[in-house]
C-alpha cells in the first residue's frame, strides 16, 4: 500500500507491505484522516516529545530516526478482521476508533509510534475493542473530527463549567476551536476568543464564538463585560470585610449566617473559565498576571519547550490552574454520536482536502494560519495542494 512516512523531518510518499489485523485487530481502508497540530509538533520536535513522554512511562513515541506513518484522526471502512475478532460489524461499514492499538511490545499510540503506523496511508489496523461504527450517514470529512473534537470535549468536562459562566478561549488554532464547538453545543452563554491572527478569529466566530477580540487592540477579559469578577486583592479583602460587617448586623451569630450563605452557595467567587490553547512559552504567565482573581485556567495547548510562570501570583490570585490531555472512551463516543446528530457543529474547522502526494504542502499550509485550520487527507485523491473546503455537518 502506499502511505506517507516521516523520518528525519521529512515527509515522503513510500510503498509499504499491506498490513495485516492481529488478534482482536480490525482492517480498514482508509477514507479519511486529520492533520493535527500533534503532527506538525512531531515532524520537528519528536525527540523532545519522546523523552517526555518516556519519563511519563511511555517509551514507545516515535522519534526523528524512526519512520513513523502519521495520522491518528482517522475514519475508514471495515475490510478485514484479525483472529479473535468478534465481526460484529460488517465489512465496508464506515467507523471511527481510538487511536490505540496492542502490541508485541506493549500499547501504542496509532499515528504517533513507529510500531503503529497511521492513517497518512490506504490502510490502517485499529482495536476491534476501540472502533465504532460512524451513525447518521456522516462524511469522512466530519468523521475524522471525533478525535480533535473528543479533545475539546474532554477539556470542557475538565472545567467545569455551566452554561452561565463565561468562558474565554485564549488561541483560536484548532485545538482552540474544538473548544469553542463544544462550549456552544453545551449552551454556555459567553465565550469570548482571542487570537491574533484574522482568519482565526473568523473561524472562531463561526464555531460559535460570541465575542471575537483582536488582543494587540483590545482586552480580552475586558470582553468579558462586567460580571462581578474581582480584579484585584485589595478589593477581594474589602469586599470579604463588608460581607463580616453586614453579617454581624443580622440578629444570629454572624458565622451561622455565613455557614447557610455558603451551603446556598453564595459565597464563591465570581470568575471567569479560561483555556489556554496557544502552547507558547509564556502565555500561562501573561494569563495568570491579567485574569481575575479565582479564575479556573484550563491548559489544552501542547508547548513544547519549557515554560515558567510565578507562583506566587497564582497563591495570592488563587487562580485553579488544570492540565488536559486526550479523552476517554465515554468522550469519544459520545463526541461522535454529537456530530452526527447535529448537536456538535465541527463543520467549520474544516478548510481543505488533499491526497497522500499533497500532505508535505499541506503541512506548509498549516504553518500560515491565514491558509488553513484543518486539513483532511483523503488517500483516494490525488490533489497535491490543499484546496480550500467548505462543509456543511450532517444532521438526520
Amino acid at each position: 500500500m502506499k502511505a506517507v512516512a516521516c523520518q528525519h523531518g521529512e515527509l515522503e510518499v513510500v510503498d509499504l507491505p499491506d498490513p495485516a489485523p492481529g488478534r482482536g485487530q480490525v482492517l480498514l481502508d482508509v477514507t479519511g484522516c486529520g492533520i493535527c497540530g500533534s503532527d506538525l509538533h512531531s515532524r520537528r520536535h519528536a525527540d523532545a516529545q519522546a523523552d517526555v513522554l518516556a519519563e511519563a512511562g511511555y517509551d514507545g513515541f516515535g522519534r526523528s530516526d524512526q519512520q513513523v506513518i502519521f495520522g491518528h484522526e482517522f475514519c475508514g471502512l471495515v475490510a478485514d478482521y484479525g483472529p479473535g475478532a468478534d465481526k460484529k460489524i460488517k465489512p465496508g461499514t464506515p467507523v471511527v476508533a481510538m487511536p490505540l492499538i496492542r502490541k508485541e511490545n506493549g500499547v501504542h499510540a496509532i499515528g504517533l509510534s513507529a510500531s503503529a503506523p497511521g492513517a497518512y496511508a490506504e490502510q490502517v489496523v485499529v482495536e476491534e475493542a476501540f472502533m465504532f461504527p460512524v451513525p447518521n450517514g456522516l462524511s469522512p470529512a466530519i468523521a475524522v473530527l471525533t478525535e480533535p473534537m473528543a479533545i475539546g470535549y474532554h477539556a470542557v468536562r475538565r472545567a467545569e463549567i455551566t452554561t452561565h459562566d463565561a468562558a474565554l478561549v485564549i488561541g483560536c488554532g484548532p485545538v482552540g476551536l474544538a473548544v469553542i464547538c463544544v462550549l456552544k453545543a453545551k449552551g454556555v452563554e459567553h465565550i469570548v476568543a482571542s487570537d491574533l491572527s484574522p482568519g482565526r478569529r473568523v473561524l472562531a466566530a463561526a464555531c460559535g464564538a460570541t465575542v471575537v477580540v483582536d488582543p494587540r487592540v483590545d482586552s480580552p477579559y475586558a470582553a468579558m463585560g462586567d460580571r462581578g469578577y474581582t480584579t484585584s486583592i485589595s478589593d477581594n479583602v474589602s469586599g470579604a470585610l463588608q460581607i463580616m460587617k453586614s453579617l454581624r448586623k443580622l440578629p444570629v451569630s454572624w458565622d451561622v449566617a455565613f455557614r447557610d450563605l455558603e451551603k446556598l452557595g453564595k459565597t464563591k467567587p465570581k470568575r471567569p473559565i479560561v483555556f489556554e490553547c496557544v502552547g507558547v512559552p509564556g502565555v500561562i504567565d501573561q494569563i495568570i498576571t491579567a485574569a481575575p482573581l479565582n479564575s479556573r485556567v484550563v491548559i489544552a495547548g501542547v508547548c513544547m519547550e519549557p515554560d515558567q510562570f510565578r507562583p506566587v501570583m497564582a497563591i495570592n490570585k488563587q487562580i485553579d490552574l488544570r492540565f488536559v490531555v486526550g479523552y476517554d472512551p465515554l468522550e469519544f463516543l459520545d463526541t461522535l454520536h454529537m456530530l452526527a446528530d447535529g448537536t456538535l457543529d465541527a463543520a467549520p474547522l474544516v478548510t481543505g482536502t488533499v491526497g497522500l502526494a499533497g500532505i508535505a504542502a499541506a503541512f506548509d499550509a498549516l504553518a500560515d494560519p491565514e491558509q488553513h485550520a484543518k486539513i483532511v487527507i483523503d488517500p483516494r485523491s490525488a490533489a497535491i495542494t490543499p484546496a480550500k473546503t467548505v462543509l456543511e455537518c450532517s444532521t438526520p
